[in-house]
């Protein structure tokens, strides 16, 4: 990430921060330490999986796959590691969207905010050359 403009750093950092700040919340969520009181198991049985089993089967798998892409974002920046979390926030945001089509109309956006993450990870898959060099929003 040397060569890569501030802004870039910045979006790379974000991302960071995002899959392992998300994996810390999930995991704190699901043993009852984030004053939220089990949110995930909440949305997922309102999804329709009740099941306490296969509720922290998900939400032990989902927070492991953050805190991989996490790790992999920190410490092998790249176009694996970028492919890996889009692929991933992909799969997520089409299960939300099944478990919970909703929450794409919930006031803090958890799924929405996947739009911005993916033309980050999007900007940041582009070869340098095929970036715009333009600091300008163009029409």
């Amino acid at each position: 990430m040397n060569q890569h403009s501030p802004a870039q750093r910045a979006m790379h950092a974000s991302l960071v921060m995002v899959w392992l700040g998300t994996a810390a919340v999930s995991a704190l969520d699901h043993l009852g330490l984030s004053g939220l009181d089990h949110e995930g198991a909440r949305l997922l049985a309102a999804g329709g999986i009740a099941d306490a089993r296969w509720q922290a089967l998900l939400i032990w798998s989902g927070l492991l796959a953050d805190l991989c892409i996490g790790i992999a974002l920190l410490l092998r920046p790249g176009r694996a590691s970028y492919l890996a979390a889009l692929a991933l926030m992909t799969a997520m945001t089409l299960v939300g969207t099944a478990l919970q089509p909703a929450l794409w109309l919930h006031p803090l956006g958890p799924l929405l905010k996947n739009l911005p993450l993916a033309a980050m990870l999007w900007f940041l898959l582009q070869p340098e050359n095929a970036r715009p060099q333009s600091s300008k929003l163009e029409p």
